[in-house]
């Protein structure tokens, strides 16, 4: 189970967190830590390739139908 929080360091050793957890006190958590400008340039590298997805992928693009497969690949399973 992934939960992801915001939060505020305090200090050293205190965070403020922007909502309450929802799970029982006493509860072991492991916590990764990513500044906010990480997270800012890895959605730009997102947004990026979303775009050149919807390109290469988009409107007139044309649909391949299964007469026009040459080989089949036998491990596949849809």
């Amino acid at each position: 189970m992934e939960h992801l929080i915001e939060a505020k360091v305090i200090d050293e050793r205190h965070l403020r967190l922007r909502d309450p957890l929802l799970i029982p006190p006493g509860s072991t958590v492991m916590i990764s830590i990513e500044s906010s400008e990480t997270i800012a340039e890895d959605q730009e590298w997102y947004s990026f390739s979303l775009e050149n997805l919807e390109i290469a992928y988009g409107d007139e693009e044309p649909d391949y139908t299964l007469d026009r497969v040459k080989e089949f690949n036998p491990e596949y399973r849809p």
